[in-house]
């Protein structure tokens, strides 16, 4: 195969790399760009393509990421990595680990770790790769791969929960809390809601967002079965779609424009959290996006027309 057709059929695998490093897809995407440049512009082909690739796509996050958390430190309010609808690679022999660690939660648990140990966790854990080649792509020892290995599990595992819903179970409870929502049901969602559930949003200082976190299932329902019924009132809609592996929704303005996209994550039955991403830089990838500033006084033009 030619250069351009080797790269190409491992332009995924390249992406969710880079993706599950950076949390940001238009900096994963980077990433890839980069890393073609790169395998273009060397003199010969090397003997593994893949490991090749992996590598010089891990190293490049890594220095990405280095540099991205310097800015997130300075970030405007609560940081959620920017929301991905699917992800490109598939393996079956790896689906489980491949889903989990694209959820929010997993990419927020990931933040903790070191750029190192995020890369030796995800070549390792997630990916599958054998300690020679996550060695080779981090450029470090074995038997230092295997310690940060060891430390990014601990952790992980510190902070994952011990339970969580089958795809089927988070579906259907989806279903019923969007039902409720679009009802303004205040009490339908509190039912569906844990009661130590946290509604956050991520607007960047660039959006209208909640000035911190809501939390309790009482507080959470009475402003959702609130809020959003005054968004349908101006013709706001929303599509439900998963966002990071786990249930949720696009929420668009009357010309179709991306307002916000939402995430549940549910543990027991329950959801436990609500994750909103409404900072314009992190959905561009997903279309136009709309003016968060003119909808907000949108509805509080409503709201005042109606009292």
């Amino acid at each position: 195969m030619s250069k351009v057709e080797d790269f190409e059929e491992l332009r995924p695998l390249l992406f969710s790399i880079a993706y599950r490093i950076l949390g940001s897809v238009s900096e994963a995407e980077d990433a890839v760009q980069e890393t073609w440049l790169r395998f273009d512009g060397s003199a010969t082909r090397p003997t593994s393509t893949r490991a090749f690739l992996s590598a010089a796509v891990t190293r490049i996050s890594i220095d990405v990421l280095r540099s991205a958390r310097a800015r997130r430190e300075e970030y405007v309010g609560p940081w959620f990595p920017e929301p991905l609808l699917s992800d490109p690679y598939q393996d079956p022999a790896r689906s489980v680990e491949l889903a989990d660690s694209v959820s929010m939660a997993a990419l927020l648990l990931l933040e903790r770790l070191s750029p190192l140990e995020r890369a030796v966790f995800l070549l390792r854990e997630v990916f599958g790769f054998g300690f020679d080649e996550v060695a080779a792509a981090v450029g470090r020892s074995e038997a230092a791969c295997r310690q940060l290995l060891v430390r990014a599990r601990r952790h992980m595992e510190a902070g994952r929960p011990r339970f969580t819903a089958d795809g089927q179970e988070r579906q259907v409870l989806a279903t019923r809390f969007f039902d409720a929502l679009k009802d303004g049901d205040v009490g339908g969602l509190q039912q569906l809601l844990a009661a130590n559930v946290e509604l956050v949003g991520d607007g960047g200082g660039k959006a209208p967002q909640l000035a911190k976190a809501v939390m309790g299932a009482e507080n959470v329902a009475r402003l959702l079965g609130t809020v959003f019924p005054w968004l349908l009132r101006i013709d706001v809609t929303f599509e439900q779609h998963e966002v990071n592996g786990q249930p949720g929704a696009i929420f668009r303005d009357r010309d179709g424009k991306v307002l916000h996209t939402l995430a549940l994550e549910v543990l027991d039955g329950q959801i436990r959290s609500i994750r909103t991403v409404l900072n314009p830089d992190k959905l561009g990838h997903l279309g136009p996006v709309a003016d968060a500033w003119a909808v907000d006084r949108e509805v509080k033009l409503a709201r005042r027309q109606r009292n």
